[in-house]
């Protein structure tokens, strides 16, 4: 996620470590909601509900801070490129969740650290990306070992009646957010981040909209107050709330002492889609999952 970080870094206090690991769990959620969602509203309709109401929980908080949400005429282009990334990005992953199991897609989306480092180490110009190195090498190696595992693995039928479809497409989701962290940081040498979050969000709408008019029925069935919860939660919680919350603390605290709370997003979403859903815990899942999430710190703790 793309935010404003600070020159001084403070330690992890409580309040920190409490609204970091909030924020972790209300990110967990996040796959799970999606699923409750997509089962009575279509996919792509789903991601636009979401972005119309997110665009606006993030602007308005926005012009309330001061920050001008007004691109500069330089700025429209790689704003629109990245709406489009975006886009293709979340339509991916809404897609794949009604596929496969909100458990297998958390852990094979919050590998896309992977992606990230990969992106970052043959992309020229990429500000501040490290060059891979032999430990780095090691832990991607491990996580790939564990994408292949999750990729392959089948949850129950009535939760992933297409799973592989499903795993692939979330694979490549995790791929073009690993991308999108890195172009971001490209973006926000010479543009303010918090209008990065916004335009990738505005342009998404328009997107979202006329894909889904041409593609989707606007439903397939009827509408559930768990639907319209679903995605309320996506649009206010997920991409206003937590956003805002990991702003604040980005402003006071390292971006890689916080990214050390993530590792907590996909247990999070495991416990939920198992409390939620009742998904049980796969063998496919547990190697996968430990394969990924051990790769994914080896990597982070290298970078670091």
């Amino acid at each position: 996620m793309p935010s404003p970080t600070a020159p001084v870094s403070e330690p992890i206090g409580p309040r920190t470590f409490l609204l970091a690991i909030l924020v972790s769990i209300l990110w967990g959620g996040n796959l799970v909601s999606i699923r409750v969602g997509v089962d009575s509203v279509p996919p792509l309709w789903s991601a636009f509900w979401r972005m119309a109401v997110g665009v606006l929980v993030v602007a308005g908080w926005s012009l309330s801070r001061g920050v001008s949400l007004r691109p500069a005429p330089s700025e429209w282009r790689p704003l629109f490129f990245l709406g489009v990334l975006f886009t293709t990005q979340i339509g991916l992953l809404n897609s794949a969740s009604a596929m496969t199991s909100p458990s297998y897609g958390v852990v094979i989306l919050n590998s896309y650290a992977v992606f990230a480092n990969l992106t970052g180490h043959f992309w020229r110009g990429a500000h501040g990306e490290d060059r891979l190195t032999p430990m780095r090498v090691l832990g991607l190696a491990v996580a790939i070992a564990g994408l292949v595992v999750l990729t392959m693995g089948r949850a129950p039928k009535a939760l992933a009646p297409q799973p592989l479809l499903g795993n692939l497409m979330m694979v490549v989701s995790a791929f073009l957010l690993g991308y999108r962290q890195v172009y971001t940081r490209v973006l926000v040498q010479n543009i303010h981040p918090v209008r990065t979050v916004v335009w990738q969000m505005a342009w998404s709408v328009p997107l979202f909209l006329a894909i889904a008019a041409i593609s989707e029925p606007m439903v397939y069935g009827h509408v559930t107050w768990q639907a319209v919860a679903a995605i309320s939660y996506q649009g206010v919680v997920v991409a206003g709330i937590c956003f805002i919350v990991w702003a604040e603390l980005l402003k006071k605290h390292a971006a890689g002492t916080l990214s050390m709370f993530s590792f907590l997003v996909p247990i999070a979403g495991i416990a939920l889609s198992g409390w939620i859903f009742n998904e049980p815990l796969t063998p496919g899942l547990v190697v996968g999952g430990l394969l990924a999430l051990v790769g994914v710190y080896i990597v982070t703790r290298a970078a670091n």
